[in-house]
């Protein structure tokens, strides 16, 4: 019976395109992320983003809870772990940076993972986190039927900071590579979000193809934060 690995990343349903290599290049310039650093990903799923960091010279590993993604992902040496509840299977400050998107909604309690990952990572090492906005992403959120958490801006910068981690930020993340770099893109999705909901935006991407409408709307929240030195 499949799993929901190999059924959300069906190539159907979710088509590989270069979103992944244009996320991690960002990220990478934007936190001054080393090649060569020591890099995991928490819930791997396809290893679309793994193969993308990897592309830009990260020594990459990552765990999963879904046998379909450990398989996908063996060249990584990716490994099984119910990060809910199982301590990571690596050795206290094994790493540069811990990365995760879209898992912390599927938790209902994610402090326990928070933990695991500021024991994993070197000391001045970085947490890179991503869920999404639930003011943006409420009409929507619930489509994923395993989703159970939902997070704001305050709820996940809080979340890191009990957890211990350190100059913790959070902010809205627009899934677009046109308004990373650009004001008026940037300032044209503002103008977005303030007359069309995420479900209107979704059918204009629909109709027109014009994915700028839905990824100006549906929004990310982005948060980081450092282990102590």
């Amino acid at each position: 019976m499949p799993d929901y690995v190999a059924i959300t990343y069906d190539e159907k349903r979710t088509p590989k395109t270069d979103y992944p290599l244009q996320m991690a290049k960002y990220l990478a310039n934007r936190f001054n992320l080393k090649s060569g650093a020591t890099f995991l990903e928490i819930a791997c799923g396809r290893g679309d983003f793994l193969r993308a960091f990897n592309c830009i010279g990260m020594q990459c590993t990552a765990v999963d809870i879904s046998q379909s993604a450990i398989d996908l992902n063996k060249d990584f040496g990716a490994k099984l772990c119910n990060v809910s509840c199982e301590e990571l299977p690596f050795s206290d400050n094994s790493f540069d940076i811990v990365y995760s998107k879209s898992l912390v909604e599927h938790m209902w309690d994610a402090t326990f993972l928070m933990s695991e990952i500021r024991r994993v990572l070197k000391p001045g090492g970085l947490c890179i986190t991503m869920t999404p906005d639930w003011v943006s992403q409420m009409p929507v959120f619930f489509e994923d039927y395993t989703h159970c958490r939902p997070y704001t801006l305050d709820s996940l910068r809080d979340l890191m900071i009990s957890s211990k981690f350190l100059t913790v930020k959070s902010e809205f993340f627009c899934q677009h590579p046109l308004i990373w770099n650009s004001k008026i893109h940037a300032f044209l999705a503002k103008i977005i979000r303030m007359l069309i909901s995420t479900p209107k935006a979704r059918k204009i991407t629909e109709k027109t193809g014009i994915k700028f409408f839905r990824w100006s709307v549906e929004l990310m929240i982005l948060a980081t934060g450092y282990k102590h030195e």
